[in-house]
Formats: structure tokens, sequence, C-alpha cells
């Protein structure tokens, strides 16, 4: 691992000892669907995080413009990543070591992502091994309204594959260079990555943008333009690894009461208390995942 990883560290030791960063505790089971062995958390309390996002609604409806990152918390810094972007920890962090990839300025999370976000991104994701995330939108399960790129380390559960998704990922079929996974029963685009772009962290940003691109272009959307900054046409979730990218474009966010963002579709997902997760087990991530999507997966 680079000198990121590092300072990950130091950054989090820092900011917890002085209170900055205040973790959500967590219990979690396996739940088995569609050959994915899912990873469930299941939060003890979220009484912290629930009260500051009801402050900043209340901020928000009174006409305060709102932005945790603008300024930003300074014992959660982690390190100036380009001149384009920083990165921070994240504050209410479930995972261990969860990073957020800001932009210095204000973007709306809402905006499609820049070859500049990619070149972030890589450059973060080319020191250890991580699952990079983009929830495009509200519906797709993002709560701040400034453009952040996320990352937690690799693997994502205790056991099992380093993404619980991944057994799937092996019988993709492609056409053109973009895919689908046959197990996932909701419309996705999906496509590999050449192994050596890693060490090659802009070279790999110039190429998964321009497979961003052509997956929005499949899915029917909007596509980014290197010239000017453009607004989505409809929410989605994108997962980039350094083996793949998984694109799913959302239709609402909540299954029944649950919340789902783009890590679900990694095979992780985030239950409030035990009636959400027998809720879950009752009806399946799978289906979870299918409700909170579209129908179809053709390429």
């Amino acid at each position: 691992m680079g000198t990121l990883w590092q300072k990950i560290l130091r950054t989090t030791d820092y900011a917890l000892r002085n209170g900055a960063q205040l973790p959500i505790p967590t219990d979690y089971e396996f739940v088995e669907d569609g050959d994915v062995r899912f990873f469930v958390r299941i939060v003890t309390s979220l009484q912290r995080k629930d009260e500051e996002r009801k402050k900043q609604q209340e901020e928000l409806m009174s006409g305060t413009k709102v932005n945790p990152f603008l300024p930003y918390d300074e014992k959660l810094f982690v390190t100036d990543i380009s001149e384009t972007h920083i990165a921070l920890l994240n504050k209410y962090n479930v995972v261990d070591h969860h990073l957020l990839i800001i932009t210095r300025y204000f973007e709306e999370q809402e905006s499609l992502l820049t070859l500049q976000d990619f070149e972030a991104l890589w450059l973060c994701m080319a020191e250890y091994e991580g699952l990079g995330f983009y929830n495009g939108g509200e519906t797709a399960g993002a709560s701040q309204r400034h453009k952040h790129i996320q990352v937690v380390p690799l693997p994502l559960a205790p056991d099992g594959p380093q993404v619980p998704i991944n057994p799937l990922l092996a019988e993709a079929v492609f056409e053109n260079g973009l895919g689908i996974v046959p197990g996932f029963d909701f419309l996705h685009v999906f496509a590999e990555l050449e192994s050596d772009l890693v060490g090659f962290p802009l070279a790999a940003a110039k190429k998964t943008f321009d497979i961003y691109s052509a997956m929005l272009g499949k899915m029917g959307m909007e596509i980014p333009s290197s010239e000017v900054l453009k607004k989505q046409e409809s929410p989605y979730c994108l997962l980039v690894t350094r083996q793949w990218m998984l694109l799913v474009p959302r239709s609402v966010e909540f299954f029944d009461s649950i919340s789902i963002n783009s890590l679900g579709f990694a095979g992780a997902l985030l239950v409030r208390n035990r009636d959400q997760m027998d809720f879950l087990k009752k009806h399946g991530p799978m289906n979870a995942l299918k409700r909170v999507a579209f129908p179809g997966k053709n390429i």
C-alpha cells in the first residue's frame, strides 16, 4: 500500500481521539440470495447522524445553504489529491477507513462525473485496494449535495470474496466491450478493466471516463462533456474496482423503508433495526435491488 493508506490511518486515529469522526456502531449477518452471500449490517444507533441530517434539512428549509464540505472539518482532512479534489474521512462512517473524494469547489452531486473526478479516484485507488462508488443523486442514496465519490477498503466483508457479488461477475456476457451479468434481474451495464491500468492512474482515468460515458449512453442517459459540467439526466449508482465497473440506473431510493445506495449493488446492505432485517430476509436482497432499479437487463 502507498502513502495514502498511512495518511488515512493517521488521520483516523487523530479524528477518533478528537471526536471529529463518529463511527456508527453495527452488527452484521450474511443473507444468501441468488448465489450471493449478502453482507448486511444492522445499525445499533443512528441518532447522531439523524440529528445532524435533521438540522441540515431545517437550515435548508430556512434558506440557509448547508454544505459540510465547505468549509470542511480540518480534523477529517486526509490529503490533497489534485488541483481539483481533496480527500476527507467520512464523519459518520459505518465502514472503517471510509474515504470521501470531494471537489474543492461546489459542484452538485447530480452533476455528471468528469475526467478530473476519475483522475482523483484512480490516484487514490492506485495506492490501495478499494471499491469506489458514486451515488448519482438522492434517489441513488446520496445524502449530500456537494459532489463526492467514495472509496471503502476491500474486502467488504470479514470473509468470502472481496466484493460479495464477485461470484456472479464471472458469468458476464459482452457485446462491443459492454456487458450484462445474467444473475442481475434489473437494468444495468457492466465492464471489465485491463489488469495493468492501476499502475497508470491518469491513463486509467481516461479509459474509465470513456467507459462511464459509454455506459450512460447504453442506458439511454445523458453523457458527460469534456468541456462543460453537465447535470445528469436521471439517477444511477456506479461501482468501480481495479478490475471492473458496474452502472445501475435507479427508480427509487427505498425498498419499503430500507434506503439502498451503490454499495447495495456490490452486495453490502445496511438496515436500521431488526424489523428491517427481518423484512429484507423475507423478501430477499436480490428482490430489494430489483425493486429500486428498473426491470430488464438486455444489452
